[in-house]
């Protein structure tokens, strides 16, 4: 389950977190990686400089996301080159990130700024706060007295993987759904077969699982499946026009297919006659639930939607 999450995450900021096309990511070596610009300076007469577009750093990311940067952080800028100094801005920026998306309301209480510090930073931040030399730590998870989690290589790489995805998922949740309009949902008053329904509120405090944007996506899904499943399926030779449905998660109720179908079909109507007429409106098997999945994405590439969904 993590791993599809994390490929999911992968895939989304690939393709849209950045304003200059596609930048392709790796979680978490690329982000840890591009975090800023590094410069450092051996000798005078040498000098070594990453070569990163600037329109692809992961703080010009949140930068396009956010609307304005981050207080305090530039979205280019060089490392200290002592490590010890470079280690310590980098533990800083990675603070001030954490408590900036905790004060937009990102549930992000369990990841520490040292999680996102790449290995070699990491072991100069124990040996700081320690006194312990790299060398001779052994244990896995162990925590000082000061709170400070001394972790295995291995351990460690699990750890900064997974606090890197949730600081993504959280960046989505606090950054980009908060965009979602109500504007989008339909008119209530035009669907009388939704009033036998139980609504879904998009009120706050309504879901412990949902947020008032990922409800009012809901609702969207809700309405428009009602809309127009009489009228794509409405000449369907595989099992007639679908039933009433109430839609309250984005796992379970959109296996099918029928229900993205639905939202689809409602902006590009023409795929209903070359698509979705062909799709089973009751599938029991999973041949037949397979069938509609190839379909729907036979559709979003027909609209040049190709955004890597597997069947």
């Amino acid at each position: 389950f993590f791993q599809k999450t994390l490929t999911a995450v992968k895939t989304w900021f690939t393709l849209f977190g950045w304003s200059k096309g596609q930048n392709p990511i790796s979680i978490p070596y690329s982000l840890r990686r591009d975090v800023c610009i590094v410069q450092l300076t051996i000798a005078q007469e040498r000098n070594f400089v990453r070569k990163l577009d600037k329109d692809k750093g992961f703080y010009e990311m949140l930068l396009r996301l956010n609307g304005q940067p981050l207080p305090g952080i530039a979205a280019s800028q060089s490392l200290p080159l002592d490590p010890v100094e470079r280690m310590f801005q980098l533990h800083w920026q990675h603070s001030e990130l954490l408590s900036f998306l905790k004060s937009q309301g990102a549930c992000l209480s369990h990841v520490m700024p040292e999680f996102l510090l790449a290995p070699e930073d990491y072991k100069i931040w124990i040996e700081v706060n320690t006194g312990l030399r790299v060398g001779s730590m052994r244990s896995s998870g162990k925590l000082s007295g000061k709170r400070i989690f001394i972790l295995e290589d291995n351990t460690f790489e699990t750890m900064s993987k997974r606090a890197w995805a949730d600081v993504l998922l959280q960046i989505y949740k606090v950054l980009v759904l908060p965009r979602v309009s109500s504007r989008i949902v339909p008119d209530p008053s035009s669907l009388e077969s939704l009033q036998n329904m139980p609504g879904i509120k998009s009120e706050p405090l309504c879901s412990n699982i949902y947020s008032r944007y990922e409800r009012t996506i809901l609702i969207w899904l809700n309405k428009h499946y009602e809309k127009n499943r009489k009228i794509v399926w409405k000449d369907s030779q595989r099992g007639g026009i679908p039933p009433m449905r109430w839609i309250v998660n984005f796992d379970q109720d959109l296996l099918d297919g029928l229900v993205l179908a639905a939202q689809i079909a409602a902006y590009c109507p023409y795929l209903i006659p070359t698509h979705f007429i062909k799709m089973y409106t009751d599938p029991r098997t999973h041949e037949q639930f397979l069938h509609n999945s190839l379909i729907l994405v036979k559709a979003l590439r027909a609209v040049n939607l190709d955004m890597g969904i597997k069947v």
